[in-house]
């Protein structure tokens, strides 16, 4: 007899809601286990153990797949919770192509039969081939230990997607044009009178202002400011910043028009020439003002620049007296030496593509499916109705290797009749947002679509709607501009209500508006493919996942607002308006405010960050952008008719919509407030790449911050399909020669053949491999590994490496304002970063080839490690110091953590880490990106927990904690990035995190899949408990189920409550004094049923324990 969970909870009226994780005492249920009893009596000799969560390659019923013999995976969820040791024996999977004959037991695709396994993840396909657009329905069942069968699970479903490049019938389409021309600059270079310049000017910074008049009551139709300097500049309009720039090859267009007003204004320069003895320096300024009369006015760099050396009280205010400055130089026109031509910035902001496409339904419909691919972001509407929920879609990747299409089930939306389709076509990374700045970007052309969709009637036949020139398409819609960086205009006036339904009558169609604004049809152009092979995502995407609302809204100035969401976030905001026509709101966006309440925006670099919106006029009006996206904490907004308040504006929380996998808390608040800044950093990191930062003209796939860190995430999210992703977009990127860049995908194509950055195409498989069992990765990129390996090796020279570009990036500067160190006694030499970093890859491709049965090439490996620490040993070890190369703290967690110090010097090496840690650093960090990747686990390992307790916990600079005391809400990209210069100091970053996170799930909630058994199948359980840290409580739901750990001291009493999920086995270490009696439950721990007392050793009671939970108690020393 079966009695479903909705019935039983009807007719005892409990609640089988179970309770758990922050914030709950972990272990306790709802209800008593008596009702629970009652109903287990009625199941009779059904199995306790229940097929859950079915997923297909990571996902819930995924539509549209490519994977062949795609893996099945279930959780087990248990009718028995008091029972220890269940487990699976057998299963049985059924692959039905149709719900009915799923229903009826019949598996006409694949019935596996009752298998004799206890695996639940990754069970692969093996039933019939798998066509283009077929579905698949699916369930499971399995037997207990008992050898009870349990119920089939809830139907579970995945269609295929189009496998064949021939499967596509449609063309390219979409509107190209000519780059814009990056035109010559005309005008002069200028700066402070002192020697010259041009050849040789002191290193620093100097001040440059220029007041003007605009009398009359002239109103200013445009007006746009061209900047740049040698070597960086920030630029204001009336003592407000409006940019930023560090490329003199290039002048930055600075759209001031609003910042202008009647009477006298001021341009102000901050300009700074960097470099360690004089060099050139010099500014460029144009400012062109066009008027409503037709008139004009243009300001150049010439004389009546007034200029010092040190900045004033309000120097960038109109009200200033400047009559004590000197008069700037005139240096020369642009085109002289040095710096030769100069180009202005290409303008990289285009109105979005929007296309339509009416077609007609004349039978009835039994299911119709739309795939398609609009490059770079697209949307899809049917009849009016909005398809799907994702955002900035479809993800990144490497466009002349691999595209990504996008399946949707549109069955319902489709009626008899005339219907419609509309797509709109953003810009993306493949419309690149920048050409040049800060650094050379690959674009890949203008957006374009492919589009089918395969209409199935009930009478068995078929046709397809198709991309082709018959659709039409306009550019003069109500995204007038969309840009990554620098954000999207809507114009409310070019609404086009009903475009994308069928009959549409274009408001605009007949005339213009009363503005001027005219909107034109044409038929869409067939354009080239993007080159890729077009590939399903097997990912899930970029969603909106969370609403923020103001916490604070404060008029700064008469209409300037300034919004506080409360948290640096990423994604949008979404702006509820009523206004007159014609009415120009702004939106810019910032991290942080600046002492006088004002956006601190410096940092974003070039980025604009600014949404415009624009008025149609007509009741409620809601806006928000759809191709762009924002870091930030604060909105400045500007033309809000009336008073804004906390209801007019929300922030749209946007990143690829990955499953939470864990929750951890401590006794600390400051740990606990610096894990939650590294979780929402993390997320809003997620966009179907992990990127550096979210908020300045950068926003890449730097492979070097989340090497081992990545490890770290798994306990936060579910990353598997994302990192199985972007090990792909690494095997794109790679050169023919084995070269893999430092940024994937690579936008910015930087190959520089170092180890520490391309490194992680070798480390990250290992993560995907210990932590989610998947071997298939290993399979699929173990030959672009070995190729970079390979590659790699030609670089060796009498057994160890110097390829190395970046150190141990963002080791704490000694002086506040630098971004890096200058001592060379926390440097860590090329020799020691490369050569250890090579070692330990060569140690994981050993490990790789045996799991794939490659003896030989294990072998290799091993030899090849081998003669990599011999040198290493030989040339960068100082037995007389005890330690490696120069002795920085890198220097010494490195070789330690991978395993190269003999073994006899360890605690030499180890000694001189604690030393510089204690007298160098004074308890703090002293460790960059590379070396923080290990540092906690190192300090463990060497039996000094304590110390990286005091790490975690510190709350002055450099520590996490410090960002914390700063206001901080997510981890910056600089120890001291309230300090440091703005060209590189992201408030929103990864890197820093290092093993942070692993540490704390790991080593002090001693959650960890056991050594050499990958997936959680086996777990190790060993907290550690630094004095200071009262309890700890923790889960994670691994790909094998939900882990719980929670301990806690009552006076020398350690307290601790384990949860072993059904199917897992645990080897558990108990915190004891050795001579204590541990207890479990009511009795001693080695008598209780599921534990097996092993011994005590390094200070715990060891026991294995079967699935189930406990309750052990101990006494600690």
């Amino acid at each position: 007899m079966h009695i479903t969970e909705t019935k039983a909870m009807r007719a005892s009226g409990v609640s089988w809601r179970r309770l758990g994780g922050v914030g709950g005492v972990l272990g306790e249920w709802r209800p008593g286990m008596a009702a629970a009893a009652l109903v287990l009596v009625a199941w009779g000799g059904h199995a306790a153990l229940a097929p859950t969560d079915l997923k297909c390659e990571y996902l819930r019923n995924p539509l549209g797949i490519d994977v062949t013999r795609p893996r099945l995976s279930w959780r087990l969820e248990t009718t028995e919770p008091d029972r220890r040791g269940q487990r699976q024996t057998a299963y049985q999977v059924l692959v039905a192509s149709s719900l009915e004959k799923l229903r009826a037991g019949e598996g006409d695709l694949w019935d596996s039969g009752r298998v004799a396994s206890a695996e639940t993840v990754h069970v692969v396909y093996g039933g019939a081939p798998l066509t283009s657009e077929q579905v698949c329905y699916w369930k499971v069942r399995v037997w207990d230990q008992d050898g009870r069968a349990s119920d089939w699970s809830a139907p579970a479903r995945w269609s295929m997607g189009l496998l064949r490049p021939e499967d596509w019938k449609g063309v390219w389409i979409g509107r190209d044009e000519e780059e814009p021309d990056q035109a010559v600059v005309k005008g002069n270079w200028m700066w402070a009178d002192e020697g010259n310049p041009a050849e040789a000017a002191p290193v620093g910074t100097r001040y440059f202002r220029r007041a003007f008049d605009l009398l009359g009551g002239r109103r200013v139709r445009s007006a746009r400011w061209w900047v740049t300097a040698d070597n960086r500049f920030r630029a204001f309009v009336n003592g407000e910043i409006v940019g930023e720039g560090a490329n003199f090859k290039r002048v930055w267009a600075l759209d001031v028009t609003r910042r202008l007003r009647p009477g006298r204004n001021v341009l102000a320069i901050e300009a700074t020439n960097d470099g360690e003895t004089p060099n050139p320096a010099a500014v460029f300024s144009r400012l062109e003002v066009e008027f409503e009369d037709g008139k004009s006015l243009v300001l150049e760099s010439d004389g009546q620049w007034r200029t010092s050396g040190e900045p004033a009280l309000r120097w960038k205010e109109p009200a200033f007296d400047d009559a004590a400055w000197r008069p700037a130089k005139v240096l020369g026109a642009v085109g002289m030496a040095p710096w030769g031509e100069v180009r202005r910035a290409s303008d990289r902001r285009l109105p979005a593509r929007y296309l339509r496409k009416e077609f007609a339904v004349s039978k009835p419909v039994r299911r119709a499916m739309v795939y398609y691919s609009g490059l770079g972001l697209s949307e899809l509407s049917v009849n009016g109705q909005r398809v799907g929920d994702e955002v900035l879609s479809p993800g990144l990747t490497e466009y002349t290797k691999r595209v990504f299409y996008v399946t949707h089930d549109v069955t319902r939306l489709l009626q008899q009749g005339a219907n419609a389709v509309g797509v709109v076509l953003g810009n993306g990374r493949f419309y690149a947002p920048r050409l040049t700045e800060p650094t050379a970007t690959r674009t890949y052309g203008y957006p374009k679509l492919l589009f089918q969709m395969r209409i199935e009637y009930t009478d068995g036949s078929s046709e397809l709607v198709v991309s082709d020139t018959s659709w039409q398409l306009t550019t003069d819609g109500p995204i007038r501009e969309n840009n990554e960086y620098d954000g999207e205009v809507q114009d409310g006036r070019l609404a086009m209500p009903g475009w994308d339904r069928a009959g549409f009558r274009d408001p605009l169609g007949g005339g213009a508006s009363p503005e001027g604004l005219e909107r034109r049809w044409e038929p869409a152009q067939e354009v080239a493919p993007p080159g890729g092979r077009l590939v399903a995502p097997m990912m899930e995407p970029i969603r909106v996942t969370e609403r923020l609302r103001p916490v604070a809204v404060t008029e700064r100035s008469p209409g300037v607002f300034i919004v506080d969401m409360g948290q640096n976030m990423v994604g949008w905001c979404r702006l509820r308006v009523r206004g007159p026509r014609g009415t120009v709101i702004t939106l810019r966006h910032a991290e942080r405010l600046q002492e006088d309440g004002s956006l601190y925006v410096a940092n974003l670099r070039g980025a604009k960050a600014t949404d415009t919106f624009i008025l149609r006029g007509e009741g409620l009006e809601v806006f928000e952008p759809r191709f762009t996206y924002h870091g930030f904490r604060y909105v400045e907004v500007r033309g809000y008719p009336g008073r804004l308040g906390p209801e007019a504006i929300e922030g749209c929380v946007v990143h690829d919509d990955l499953e939470p996998a864990g929750r951890w808390v401590c006794s600390e608040p400051i740990v606990n407030r610096i894990y939650r800044n590294v979780v929402w950093g993390v997320r809003g990191n997620y966009r179907s790449i992990p990127t550096d930062c979210p908020q300045r003209d950068e926003r890449q796939g730097w492979l070097g911050d989340r090497s081992e860190e990545s490890r770290g995430e798994t306990y936060l999210f579910d990353t598997a399909a994302l990192y199985a992703k972007w090990l792909r977009d690494m095997e794109d990127a790679q050169k023919d020669n084995g070269s893999v860049p430092d940024v994937c995908p690579a936008y910015w194509p930087i190959y520089s053949d170092n180890v520490t950055w391309p490194g992680s195409t070798v480390i990250i498989p290992g993560h995907l491999y210990e932590q989610y069992g998947d071997v298939r990765v290993l399979e699929g990129h173990y030959g672009s590994m070995k190729r970079w390996m390979d590659y790699m090796a030609g670089f060796m020279k009498d057994g160890l490496l110097a390829r190395d570009q970046y150190g141990d990036w963002c080791v704490p500067p000694e002086e506040p304002q630098l971004i890096h160190s200058r001592d060379p006694a926390r440097r860590t030499s090329k020799e020691v970063l490369a050569s250890s970093y090579y070692y330990h890859c060569c140690r994981l491709m050993a490990r790789y080839a045996r799991v794939l049965g490659r003896e030989d090439d294990a072998a290799a490996f091993d030899r090849r490690a081998e003669v990599i620490r011999e040198a290493f040993n030989r040339r960068l070890y100082r037995p007389d110091k005890g330690w490696y190369d120069n002795g920085s703290q890198t220097a010494c967690v490195l070789p330690l953590a991978f395993g190269l110090t003999p073994e006899a010097e360890r605690g030499r090496v180890f000694a001189r880490l604690i030393d510089k840690i204690a007298h160098e650093s004074h308890g703090h960090v002293g460790t960059g990106l590379v070396g923080g990747q290990w540092l906690m686990r190192t300090l463990t390992a060497g039996g000094r927990v304590d110390v990286a307790w005091q790490l975690a916990t510190n709350r002055t600079y450099p520590s996490w904690g410090y960002m914390v005391e700063q206001g901080a809400t997510t981890i910056w990209e600089l120890w001291n990035g309230d300090t440091a210069d703005p060209a590189m100091n992201s408030g929103n970053h990864v890197m820093l995190v290092g093993d942070l996170i692993t540490w704390l799930y790991e080593h002090l909630a001693g959650i960890r899949t056991a050594p050499e058994t990958p997936a959680f199948g086996r777990l190790w359980m060993a907290p550690e408990t630094p004095a200071g840290l009262e309890y700890v409580q923790a889960s994670y739901r691994s790909i094998r189920g939900e882990i719980q750990s929670y301990w806690r001291r009552q006076g020398d009493r350690f307290l601790w409550q384990v949860r072993v999920p059904p199917n897992v086995t645990a080897r558990v270490g108990v915190p004891a004094a050795p001579d204590a009696a541990v207890k479990e439950g009511r009795g001693l721990a080695a008598d209780q049923p599921g534990v097996r007392y092993l011994g005590w050793r390094d200070g715990r009671a060891w026991f294995d324990v079967d699935s189930g939970s406990y309750r052990f108690e101990s006494r600690l020393p």
